[in-house]
């Protein structure tokens, strides 16, 4: 049986929580805060310019030797300003249950990402975590880390 998986990242960044909203609860900003060598594409045409509850978003990945794979989140909860959660439909996780939160603090906003998942194919799934997917799904978030902080400088 696979285990369940999670990640949590915090970042604090010098802005409003309505900037930080609107950059982050728009779709078409994920691609710039991805991984170049994910190849990460939104395909999906119909899937709207702001978060709403019951959102289709589809894309292209490709994490492991460059092989594209098709992957659909579902918005499932939105609190604008607040919180809202990305859960996986299809892709490649057995789960993926993915929640983005917001707190205005003193100078700007910190912003927490919480992430639960599990790996198809049982056993085989474990060790692949442990040889590479645990790896990879860090350094995404790092990554992601020094997007935000180059686009709205970082408070300390």
């Amino acid at each position: 049986m696979s285990r369940t998986f999670s990640i949590q990242t915090f970042q604090r960044i010098p802005v409003s929580i309505e900037t930080a909203w609107e950059f982050f609860s728009n779709p078409a900003n994920l691609q710039e805060i991805t991984p170049s060598h994910l190849g990460f594409q939104i395909i999906s045409k119909y899937h709207g310019d702001q978060m709403y509850p019951g959102q289709i978003i589809e894309y292209k990945v490709r994490p492991l030797f460059n092989i594209p794979l098709y992957w659909m989140t579902e918005i499932t909860h939105v609190e604008a300003g607040r919180f809202f959660v990305d859960e996986q439909r299809y892709g490649p996780y057995r789960m993926w249950h993915h929640q983005h939160h917001f707190k205005a603090i003193e100078g700007g906003v910190e912003m927490t990402d919480i992430v639960h998942y599990k790996l198809p194919l049982g056993f085989l799934g474990n060790w692949a975590h442990a040889l590479f997917v645990q790896q990879q799904l860090r350094s995404i978030f790092d990554y992601r880390f020094e997007c935000v902080e180059k686009r709205f400088g970082s408070l300390k």
